[in-house]
């Protein structure tokens, strides 16, 4: 038997802000890595230990193969130990094709493809009777058996209800030795040149045999190639017309309706595929979405003039050819194009919109003479969607969709499959209706299916149905059984997609690997977490290695060993402070242990606001899963939107309420979910939404440029005198275009030196020495220093350095009260850890001037927050509601429901059973709800004996 080594052993890891540490890691447990913000915890097991990982598995490829996959840098470690192949299982690893779903990322798709291919039963989409298929000897006795002593003629079907003269295909039938045809029930001879009327519609089959049926064996043998040749002319479909008869009976080798005629070809599982044109829908392509050209963003305000600007893709007048048209449409249908765009008539409104074409006289007064003008206009509906659909330019496109709306494929119905494949069907559903079903509900459809299948489809279904049913109880057994398998992947949360893919893993079975997750508690309420960490261990003891960066308390109490990384952040972080089994933690006194055995706290305040009395009333919600949900926010407080994962908060916020207010302020397009009506809007002044998408994760990209300080910094440096003199303008301080940046190394700071087989080598450049800006631009001083020397200022440095320049002491405070003081400006935003890159975003939303009047919707805003971050981030928040205005969070962390003034609970469970406004109102009455799960953990923690906060402390 192999002896693996106990450990992991890492030694001298210096990635990031690692400081040289060493660490030994159990293996087969399940390790927690646990720490501030930016302390270094992703540093270690994704840079360092998974990096590692990875890089020696592709060492293991030929040089050859190897420079065709780019090397993997080395990470800046010594040496490490006792490491496994290396699975990393991160929030930002899903695809964001709208092709890609729940079910095609976990496979149950794939199987339930294979499965209505083998075992499925076709209806017609005419009639709703099952089809049938015969082979060739099944059809010549059910025509001796229903015929006998009749005589009938053989047809082939090559013509269904299409328009057109066919006189070429007549002619082809003749040469090919057929005598007669039948067109629209009458049989006529062929003759030469015959043609019918082209613009009717009409149905052609070629006789191919008209015969006496009896029992004799000349006759079995004449059948036999009749049946054969019909066939083949008819594509594997016959008709069989008794003589005197006006209605044919069909047959075919294919699935077909017995009375209709209509046929399948036979399935196979890409039929069932909305990324294959065997099986998506041919108007939207599978997507389940069109775009649709929307007549009110090209006339955004019908009190313009078309002169004036009023045809917004237009713009104002100018001498062009479409003004020309335009001129041209207003004369013949007596407008002006001063005139406002609400007086024009509709019938010239649809020439405008959907083009024409024709030609009319006008008296010219003036000359006294008649004159002929043409109107020949696509119409500027239809010159946008060409655009979209045809231009080659990404840009061009990107204009016409600002004047679309998606809205759901008429012709499937959002189903994204073509009507053959929907009307497959076993026990009476399609395969769209379910993938429609949230996974709860699909557990129970497979349940028991076989037995109510018969016969062969039992047998063919028996493994399919067990593959699928093992991988929805993975699904089941991670929390995520409210969603469904059409679910777009890319609306999924971090939290989720990861879920999704260790349901997938722990599917494998894999034995003897090393699994990397980051935080995959994120999104989840606390009653599912249970179920999570149960998933983990299930993983551990099957014989891998965990390793998790997380901030759950669950988590690290129920962790087989524990590393917290730390002092502080940043710079200041990087070390190992403690390390051990979850219950020596208190011999420690570091922040996570402190917080973990209730040395300190995020303490409930003393009193709640009672807000301005003012509120904002949302009624008849009916999006995803809403039941008619009406809710009243009140405003002036900090609310807190709780509920199990897939109850509906996010429909209910994101969706409907935030669409709506956007609209409202800021003419936003983003159509709102359904809803009835909404009252008292005029009480707030502005809307700003903080969701969980990532900030830009480029090297070029530095918490500077993202919130936009640079700008303001670069302005500055464009004032000095010695700028003025020199007429140097703010670009010339941009790393990103040439003019002041180093040319050698592009404003990049380092030059990258291609390695072909091996990784790529960053050296510092050597003209610039790493500053990125050329010696003319580096020469420009502000208070002494340089523009680079501002880059590498950190923010506490930056906040003092700029204290009397308002613009940019704002935006640096902000960054500064959310905890990243110890950043630098121009650090890459690739090295930011998620906890940072979340509360950098923030930092640029919460420095937008408030009005005392604002409402801030924040999802989810502890994504990637330690204890100590979450207080720090309280504070920020609480002193924005103190100034009057208003805090909506989405939120599973009870340290921030327990913090709330108001909460509103949806419920009970998630999907189809959600929906529901649950509880409402202060966390201690919400506490009392006796259905309400958030209800359940919040008495827990409202039950804390610890000290209450007084609400001054917060506005310090």
């Amino acid at each position: 038997m192999i002896k693996y080594e106990e450990n992991i052993e890492v030694q001298g890891a210096r990635v990031h802000n690692l400081k040289n540490i060493d660490v030994t890691i159990p293996r087969e447990k399940l390790v927690v890595i646990t720490g501030l913000s930016g302390s270094g915890k992703s540093s270690l097991a994704f840079d360092t230990i998974y990096a590692e990982g990875q890089r020696r598995y592709i060492e293991t490829f030929s040089a050859y193969a190897r420079q065709f996959l780019g090397g993997l840098e080395r990470p800046d470690v010594d040496k490490i130990d006792g490491l496994s192949p290396v699975i990393a299982i991160e929030q930002k690893t899903t695809s964001k094709s709208p092709r890609s779903t729940v079910g095609t990322i976990t496979e149950i798709y794939d199987f339930l493809r294979l499965l209505f291919a083998r075992a499925g039963s076709a209806y017609s989409y005419n009639t709703g009777e099952k089809m049938v298929s015969y082979s060739d000897e099944q059809i010549k006795v059910l025509i001796k058996t229903d015929y006998d002593s009749k005589k009938i003629n053989i047809l082939a079907p090559i013509i269904k209800s299409r328009k057109g003269h066919y006189r070429e295909l007549f002619q082809q039938i003749g040469k090919q030795g057929f005598v007669k045809v039948r067109v629209d029930g009458k049989v006529l001879d062929i003759t030469k040149g015959m043609k019918v009327d082209r613009y009717k519609t009409h149905d052609i089959e070629i006789v191919i045999d008209r015969l006496k049926v009896n029992d004799t064996e000349d006759l079995d043998k004449r059948l036999s190639e009749s049946i054969n040749t019909a066939m083949y002319s008819g594509d594997d479909v016959l008709m069989v017309l008794e003589e005197g008869a006006s209605v044919a009976r069909y047959f075919s080798r294919d699935l077909m309706c017995p009375t209709t005629g209509i046929s399948y070809p036979v399935p196979e599982p890409n039929t069932f595929s909305f990324n294959s044109p065997k099986g998506m829908c041919s108007n939207c392509n599978g997507l389940g979405h069109v775009y649709e050209v929307n007549e009110n963003k090209i006339f955004p305000n019908k009190k313009l003039s078309i002169k004036s600007g009023g045809i917004a893709p237009l713009g104002d007048y100018k001498k062009s050819w479409a003004f020309k048209q335009i001129e041209t449409i207003a004369q013949r249908y007596d407008f002006k194009i001063t005139d406002a765009i609400e007086t024009i008539t509709d019938e010239a409104m649809n020439v405008l919109l959907h083009g024409g074409h024709e030609s009319f006289e006008v008296d010219s007064k003036s000359l006294g003479v008649k004159r002929n003008y043409k109107i020949d206009y696509e119409g500027i509906s239809h010159f946008i969607k060409n655009q979209f659909e045809e231009a080659g330019s990404t840009s061009i496109k990107r204009w016409a969709k600002s004047y679309m709306d998606k809205v759901i494929c008429p012709t499937c119905d959002g189903t994204r499959l073509r009507e053959e494949s929907l009307n497959f069907k076993i026990d009476e559903k399609n395969i769209a209706e379910l993938a429609h079903l949230d996974i709860s509900e699909l557990a129970g459809f497979f349940e028991g299916l076989n037995q109510r299948l018969e016969g062969n489809q039992q047998i063919i279904a028996e493994e399919i149905i067990k593959e699928i049913s093992t991988r929805i109880r993975f699904l089941l057994d991670v929390g995520l059984d409210y969603l469904s398998l059409n679910r777009g992947s890319k609306s999924l949360s971090g939290g989720e997609a990861q879920r999704i893919r260790l349901a997938t893993q722990i599917g494998s079975q894999l034995v003897g690997v090393l699994y990397v997750l980051d935080e995959p508690s994120i999104g989840l309420h606390q009653r599912d977490n249970d179920r999570l960490i149960k998933s983990l261990e299930a993983l551990r003891d099957i014989g891998n290695s965990v390793i998790v960066v997380e901030h759950d308390r669950d988590m690290i109490e129920r962790a087989d060993h524990v590393i917290d990384i730390g002092p502080r952040a940043g710079r200041h972080g990087g070390e190992i402070i403690s390390e051990g089994l979850p219950k020596d933690l208190k011999n420690f006194h570091t922040l996570t242990a402190d917080y973990i055995t209730g040395r300190k706290e995020i303490a409930i305040p003393q009193n709640r606001r009672k807000g301005n009395g003012k509120k904002i009333t949302l009624s008849g919600c009916t999006g995803n899963n809403l039941k008619d949900v009406t809710i009243s926010i009140p405003l002036g407080q900090m609310i807190g939107v709780t509920g199990v994962s897939g109850s509906g908060k996010s429909t209910l916020i994101n969706e409907t309420l935030y669409p709506i207010m956007n609209a409202h302020y800021f003419n936003g397009v983003k159509k709102p979910m359904p809803y009835k009506k909404i009252k008292g809007l005029e009480h707030i002044d502005k809307v700003i939404d903080i969701n969980q998408s990532p900030i830009g994760r480029t090297p070029r990209s530095n918490p500077a440029t993202y919130t936009g300080v640079f700008s303001e910094i670069r302005s500055l440096f464009a004032k000095t005198p010695e700028a003025a003199i020199r007429g140097y303008k703010p670009g010339r301080f941009s790393f990103n275009v040439k003019g002041g940046r180093c040319e050698t190394c592009g404003g990049g700071g380092v030059r990258v030196i291609e390695m072909n087989f091996l990784p790529d080598v960053y050296v510092e450049c050597e003209t610039c020495n790493g500053k990125r800006f050329n010696r003319e631009t580096l020469e420009i001083r502000y208070k002494g220093k340089s523009i680079a020397d501002v880059l590498d200022m950190t923010i506490n440095e930056a906040v003092d350095f700029f204290e009397l320049i308002p613009k940019i002491h704002r935006k640096l405070k902000t960054i500064q009260d959310v905890g990243l003081g110890y950043i630098t400006l121009g650090q890459q935003s690739t090295t930011l850890s998620g906890g940072e890159a979340q509360r950098v975003k923030l930092a640029t939303e919460l420095s937008k001037l408030n009005t005392g009047n604002t409402f801030y919707i924040l999802d989810e805003p502890t994504t990637g927050l330690h204890f100590e971050d979450i207080r720090v981030l309280m504070e920020v928040l609480n002193r924005l509601v103190d100034k009057g205005n208003t805090v909506l969070i989405i939120e599973h962390n009870m340290d921030v429901i327990k913090m709330m003034d108001y909460i509103i609970d949806i419920g009970y469970e998630g999907g189809r059973g959600g929906g529901m406004v649950v509880a409402k109102g202060t966390p201690e009455t919400v506490a009392k709800d006796k259905k309400s799960y958030t209800a359940e953990y919040l008495r827990k923690e409202l039950a804390s004996k610890k000290p209450k906060m007084e609400r001054q402390e917060i506005g310090v």
